[in-house]
């Protein structure tokens, strides 16, 4: 698909060069209208020139009048049907009606192609990352939810994604776990453990490496065991590895997750040439027996030794990061991690930039940080005892919640079984991801299931429905998918209503929300789009008929084949934006 927005920034582009050869990285600013009164687009760049043309060589001169320059500069293209300058030095753009059609067509002929972007990049994404042994919580949702939909976008785009979930599969905790195994399970190596509840079962060896010095001992024992490789301890570290892993793959099949497992394990044999790097140039300082590192600009060194010789989480980070740069060759690296990271995250960054493995020029190191889950009374979200809340509880609730919803509306009344139980998982599972993503990932967030679940805002409910709506207009007027595309081959796309217009512009902004968060990642700007886009079609949908009927009869007098086009062209970018959003809609709700 063409981004419009992009197109108008390389005519304007080229206008102001042409208008102002000499001037060097001249503002290049395009936005759409928010006002049908001022056109489609705006360029805003004279301003921007007026100021660099005083500052720089003190030339004092209107926007005006620059932008009466920029304008006779504008060299020929199919999209401008014509500018006005307006106020200070605004330049209005109105779109050619035939451009525009012609790109709805295209899309319907073509289906929802991403935009260009240059050449095919490696992505490396590390998030979920929940610990073994511990369940997942609701903080973990934040990032299995947004790592997954950044996934969905870059391989939409066309850039070879590597997901990954950088377990918490390592570490002085398996040593008491293992020891608590051997006494509990003593035949744990020819008879598989029943270990059912594991989260009670880590409790458990927490009390006694609290209370217990011989366990406590054992359990240190265990540690330099595990680490030594020694097969006994590497066979029970996997059957409670195992354990752990179950538990998160229903939570990954509930909420459609595709990730690959790579936990901080994996890096450990790679953790002493870390050290030797770091020690070889001269980076290394010795502190109480500790090997520390010192980053410029950052107060807090990293640790990547302790005094008895073990490692650290800051070793293993920096192995994952050197391994990502240089075995995997990732040209983007995003850690989907939540805000109270940064600065360690920050400073692993700038070690690995330090020691040499990547130039931020070149490579893009990013932490998408996010903020916390809070409750409804604002503080931390946690259960009415005070326990963090189980991600596996709050699905199970969201389906019991989104059934209610529906048999409330009487969907059960009009809906198969099955179509209610597709209707029931697409809300409940929908709405919990949605509410993550339509808010700005920055901020902490309020979860509220009566929020989430309403079918009115900017809701997922609001959404599913309003798609399922938008199908359901063809299906009624009796047009099939294959006149559908025959149509689309055919028809011309008239925009003679302002709605009609207005609709079709919106449709087309689809590449441009999507190149932004390529650049800003942050999701909720395609939430707020698809809200906009379903709103603008209820718009349309109200002033123009699509099926025109007999008011006695309610036979269908007359199909507006290419109103039906614009419903179609709607209904396929929401589809698409769903699936970037990670949410499944129904035909049927």
């Amino acid at each position: 698909m063409i981004n419009i927005n992009s197109c108008l920034q390389e005519i304007f582009g080229a206008a102001i060069q042409a208008a102002y050869p000499d001037l060097e990285n001249p503002p290049l600013v395009v936005t759409p209208s928010q006002q049908p009164k001022f056109g489609d687009y705006q360029c805003n760049s004279a301003m921007g020139i007026s100021q660099i043309l005083l500052k720089t060589r003190e030339q004092k001169v209107s926007p005006r009048e620059i932008a009466e320059r920029i304008v006779k500069n504008i060299p020929a293209n199919e999209c401008i049907e014509k500018v006005e300058i307006a106020g200070p030095g605004f330049i209005n753009v109105h779109l050619r009606k035939d451009f525009v059609s012609k790109q709805l067509s295209s899309l319907l002929i073509n289906g929802v192609q991403p935009p260009a972007i240059g050449k095919r990049k490696k992505v490396v994404v590390d998030f979920s990352s929940p610990n073994i042994a511990k369940e997942m919580h609701v903080g973990h949702l934040r990032s299995t939810i947004i790592g997954e939909s950044m996934c969905r976008l870059f391989e939409f785009v066309g850039y070879d994604v590597l997901r990954l979930n950088h377990l918490g599969d390592w570490g002085t905790q398996f040593g008491m776990l293992i020891a608590h195994l051997q006494d509990k399970f003593p035949d744990y190596l020819s008879v598989s453990p029943p270990i059912g509840d594991l989260q009670a079962f880590y409790k458990e060896s927490k009390q006694r490496f609290d209370t217990e010095e011989e366990f406590k001992k054992r359990a240190y024992q265990c540690v330099v065991l595990l680490q030594s490789k020694n097969p006994d301890f590497i066979k029970a570290w996997n059957l409670i590895c195992d354990v752990s892993r179950r538990e998160f793959q229903k939570i990954y099949n509930c909420l459609d997750i595709t990730i690959t497992e790579r936990g901080e394990s994996f890096y450990h044999e790679m953790m002493k040439d870390i050290v030797k790097e770091f020690e070889d140039k001269g980076f290394v300082q010795v502190d109480d027996g500790r090997k520390i590192v010192f980053v410029p600009g950052f107060p807090v060194p990293l640790t990547i030794m302790k005094s008895d010789g073990g490692f650290t989480y800051d070793t293993s980070d920096l192995a994952a990061l050197k391994h990502r740069l240089c075995e995997e060759k990732g040209d983007i690296l995003i850690y989907v991690v939540d805000s109270g990271q940064s600065v360690h995250l920050q400073t692993v960054f700038a070690a690995g930039q330090m020691i040499g493995w990547y130039d931020p020029k070149v490579t893009r190191v990013a932490h998408a940080a996010f903020g916390v889950v809070l409750g409804e009374d604002k503080k931390k979200f946690k259960t009415r005892s005070g326990d963090t809340v189980r991600l596996i509880d709050l699905l199970e609730e969201g389906l019991k919640r989104a059934m209610d919803k529906l048999k409330d509306k009487e969907r059960d009344k009009v809906l198969t079984p099955e179509e209610l139980k597709a209707a029931q998982t697409s809300v409940a599972f929908g709405c919990i991801k949605y509410a993550d993503l339509s808010h700005n990932r920055l901020n902490d967030y309020v979860f509220s299931f009566d929020k989430m679940l309403d079918d009115r805002g900017n809701t997922a409910a609001y959404l599913l429905y309003a798609f399922t709506r938008i199908r359901a207009i063809a299906r009624l007027a009796n047009i099939d998918e294959q006149m559908l595309r025959k149509a689309a081959r055919e028809e011309v796309l008239v925009l003679d209503h302002e709605k009609e217009w207005k609709l079709g512009k919106c449709i087309l902004r689809f590449p441009e929300i999507l190149q932004k968060i390529l650049e800003d990642l942050l999701l909720h700007t395609l939430c707020d789009y698809l809200y906009e886009l379903a709103t603008t079609f209820t718009e349309f949908y109200d002033s123009c008929y699509c099926v025109e009927k007999d008011r006695q009869t309610g036979q269908i007098v007359k199909v507006n084949m290419w109103r039906l086009l614009l419903c179609e062209a709607t209904a396929t970018v929401m589809a698409k934006g769903f699936d970037i959003l990670g949410i499944k809609p129904v035909q049927r709700m």
